[in-house]
This record gives structure tokens, C-alpha cells and sequence, in this order.
């Protein structure tokens, strides 16, 4: 479904229109320290319904977020245990989503079956200016048509998704290579859902545990 016509923000420019598109409930593109993400907030005013609807919410994946720092992310948790505050003290802002027990009230979208929610803080500044300046975390979906690798240059996030979002926020093209890694974390130890930017083995011996 096409949207009006795509609001494009170069480098450098301001990014009022992406942080206004994200308050009225659209979607955008914006880039993060892998690659071009798709943004909405479910946390304002629960406007985004859409959003989950468009970045794959049916299949069944909760949707991970973006927060500004590790304050706005572990407010999402019903619980943080003292192992994801230490890896977020080492490895945030960056490529590590920890998943945590979900806060009563999330979107279902945001939480997983076995009840967590999975938020990272990006060391990209654009990511941040945004969930800053939203005041709240905003998804964190690669942003690629079904079947495609995600998006990791400005033009193919346009060719992509040129009148299907609000806004695409440009920022060139981006360091791609692996996605974040994503590591449960409830109390019973830490479990790697997916080794991606962040090896295992460095998660583990930051927490000194064997292998």
C-alpha cells in the first residue's frame, strides 16, 4: 500500500520530519550502526498498529526496540538482572539486543512467548536523536522486503520502500556485516538467541562464564 509521497532527509539535515512522523503513528527508515532500520513507536499513544502489520508483527516475531540509553531500555523490564545491567554497561551503545521480562502492559507485538521484550541501545546518532527526541524506544526492524537482505545503502532502503513510508532518513551506506546479537537475560543465566555482531564467547567471558 502506497503512502504520500516519501519525505527524504539527507545527511546533515534535520530530523524534525522523521521524529514528527514517528509522533503521528507512521513508519520510517532510519539508519543504525548495521543497518537501515524501520521506526514507529508502540509506545506513543499506541498508535502504531500499522507499523507492526508492515515490518512482519503476523509471523509471529515480537518486534525489538531501540531506546536512548539503558534507563529508557530497562524500563521496559518487569525485572533486570544484575547480568544484562553488565553487559549493557560494556556493549551499549552497540550491536546487543537483550531480551528481559517483558513490564505488564507492552504491545503483544513487543513480547516473545516466553514473555520477554528485546531492546538495545545503538551507538548510531542518528538512532539516538530519534528515540530521544520521541521520548520513548522505537522499533527496530530491518528494514527489507520479504525475501531480501536487509537494507544497507540509502538508495536501497529508497528503492525499497520509496512511498511506503513517511520518511527515510539517509545516512549513506552503512557497516551491514552481521546483525545484533541477541541474548536472553531473566535470572537463570543468559542464553544467545542469536550470535550475530557480538561473539558468544565475548558475551561469555565478560560475564566469566566457561564455555
Amino acid at each position: 500500500m502506497r503512502t504520500d509521497a516519501t519525505i527524504r532527509i539527507g545527511p546533515g539535515e534535520s530530523i524534525a520530519a522523521a521524529v514528527d512522523a514517528i509522533l503521528g503513528g507512521d513508519t520510517i527508515v532510519y539508519p543504525t550502526e548495521t543497518f537501515y532500520g524501520l521506526a514507529a513507536s508502540p509506545l506513543v499513544e499506541r498508535r502504531a498498529r500499522k507499523t507492526f502489520r508492515a515490518q512482519g508483527a503476523r509471523a509471529g516475531k515480537p518486534v525489538a526496540l531501540i531506546a536512548a540509553d539503558a534507563e529508557m531500555a530497562f524500563a521496559l523490564a518487569a525485572t533486570i538482572d544484575p547480568a544484562a545491567r553488565r553487559l549493557a554497561e560494556l556493549f551499549w551503545p552497540g550491536p546487543l539486543t537483550i531480551v528481559m521480562p517483558a513490564r505488564i502492559g507492552l504491545h503483544r507485538a513487543l513480547v516473545g512467548e516466553d514473555g520477554g521484550v528485546g531492546v538495545r541501545v545503538s551507538s548510531h546518532p542518528i538512532a539516538i536523536a530519534l528515540t530521544r527526541a520521541v521520548g520513548a524506544p522505537i522499533t527496530a526492524t530491518s528494514a527489507n522486503l520479504a525475501g531480501l537482505p536487509p537494507a544497507r545503502s540509502a538508495s536501497e532502503a529508497f528503492a525499497a520502500f520509496d512511498g511506503k513510508v513517511k520518511v527515510i532518513v539517509e545516512d549513506g551506506d552503512l557497516a551491514g556485516g552481521e546483525p545484533s546479537t541477541l541474548v536472553a537475560v531473566d535470572g537463570r543465566g543468559i542464553k544467545i538467541l542469536r550470535e550475530g555482531a557480538i561473539s558468544a564467547a565475548l558475551l561469555r567471558a565478560a560475564l566469566n562464564i566457561a564455555e
